[in-house]
């Protein structure tokens, strides 16, 4: 992130003087090679900005997947937990993590509710 920050501003400062030295080749006491100059510096400036904007599009295409574990009281199995209202067999596919807390959709009764923890004690 830093180095996209520091790339940016360089590209910016190559850009300014660029349009400097071509600006400055046409008034008193310029000499053509200053277009030339000019014209290469805003080049590398340009360049450098393509190249950052092309690293950040790649960088962020990648998926990152993320994975909660999930602690269930006691000696709980996943073959054991049963729905509240209907009494049919839950799988670890119907629970699912929503705003971080674990909740569970039953797959007869289609009824979701969160699972609440027991205290351990």
């Amino acid at each position: 992130m830093a180095g996209k920050f520091i790339g940016y501003i360089s590209s910016a400062i190559l850009i300014f003087f660029g349009v400097l030295f071509i600006w400055g080749s046409f008034g008193e006491g310029g000499s053509p090679g200053w277009i030339i100059v000019g014209v290469i510096t805003v080049a590398i400036g340009f360049g450098i900005i393509f190249l950052i904007s092309r690293s950040k599009k790649t960088s962020g295409s990648e998926q990152k997947d993320i994975v909660y574990n999930i602690d269930l009281p006691g000696e709980v199995s996943l073959e054991t937990i049963k729905c509240q209202s209907c009494g049919g067999a839950l799988t670890k596919n119907d629970i699912k993590m929503v705003a971080g807390a674990p909740v569970v959709t039953c797959p007869f009764c289609e009824t979701t509710y969160q699972i609440t923890e027991e205290p351990k004690w």
